[in-house]
């Protein structure tokens, strides 16, 4: 049996494909997702991430998948050396993300905020399951939210008797086990023109892409995306359309991207390859480079499935 969904969770688009097992696993996929989103999103009063937030300076009691969440943050802060950052909460709403990306109207100047960047400081306590944020900093799960939570929809899957799974949430996507034709085919998208810029060819792992083109706001003259760089606080521009890293898991595959993005080509290159990790970047004027390694990800045929590749 190979069934797939498709719906609306965590504020973006989500495709599940599943090899094996049986139909009703669809709906787990969309069950954890809905939890999850309980749990983490900061436009939700009382998820965790709110509270940790409102609740800075104190610890605050979370749940498992929370507290992995932020430890695979922190995680994701030191792999990066700082060009990932969890704590540009302030930085995303002084660019005008203030409000759920469907609310944000073209018109959008910067928001308010005196939150400031200090995920150095922030102490998770695995023995009593609490996290503390600094005082005067907000954490963000943002993309790295999308890449774990992933992660989950395919272990909560192949635990429930699936044979194979794939996992895209938002552009996030995770494979691991039985594909549908000897392997999961999956398309990355030129963030410039209508095709794609290559389609990979894997047996497990992740694949991600940060990208400027599709979440954006602000007049003609003043365009802004949610792309923050931590070594300036403001949108990254380092001539690049969109980077797209390829890892062993989903968080990782996430933020691998948005470093790499923020990095630019050359230091995004050798970040990925660095971390044993491959990707690909398109430049502002559409030019694809690609890791030394990526080769042998490549499909010999270009066709897409699992989620119409990596579209953010």
């Amino acid at each position: 049996m190979e069934a797939d969904t498709r719906f609306r969770a965590m504020g973006t688009d989500v495709h599940v494909v599943v090899v094996g097992g049986r139909v009703e696993l669809l709906e787990l996929a969309r069950e954890v997702l809905d939890d999850l989103e309980s749990r983490w999103s900061r436009f939700r009063p009382a998820s965790e991430v709110s509270l940790m937030n409102l609740m800075a300076g104190y610890p605050v009691r979370v749940s498992a998948p929370t507290l992995e969440l932020v430890s695979l943050a922190l995680e994701g802060v030191r792999i990066t050396r700082s060009r990932f950052d969890p704590t540009v909460l302030g930085d995303v709403i002084r660019a005008g993300y203030d409000r759920s990306f469907e609310l944000l109207a073209a018109g959008t100047a910067g928001g308010r905020s005196d939150l400031r960047r200090g995920s150095e400081a922030i102490v998770v306590d695995p023995v009593a399951s609490t996290v503390t944020i600094p005082t005067g900093v907000g954490f963000d799960p943002g993309g790295i939210g999308k890449g774990y939570a992933a992660d989950l929809v395919v272990a909560a899957l192949l635990d429930a008797g699936a044979e194979g799974v794939c996992a895209n949430v938002g552009g996030d996507l995770r494979v691991e086990g039985r594909p549908p034709d000897g392997s999961w085919a999956v398309a990355v998208a030129h963030p410039l023109r209508a095709e794609s810029t290559t389609v990979l060819s894997l047996r497990r792992g992740a694949v991600a892409t940060s990208t400027r083109t599709r979440r954006t706001w602000g007049p003609p003259h003043d365009r802004r995306h949610h792309l923050i760089d931590p070594a300036t606080g403001r949108p990254a521009g380092r001539g690049v359309a969109s980077a797209t890293a390829v890892a062993a898991r989903g968080w990782q595959a996430e933020v691998l991207s948005k470093a790499a993005f923020v990095s630019g080509v050359e230091e995004g290159i050798d970040l990925l390859t660095s971390m044993e990790a491959e990707g690909l970047f398109v430049d502002d004027a559409g030019g694809v480079h690609r890791s030394p390694g990526l080769d042998r990800f490549t499909a010999e045929r270009e066709r897409a499935v699992a989620g119409e590749g990596t579209r953010p």
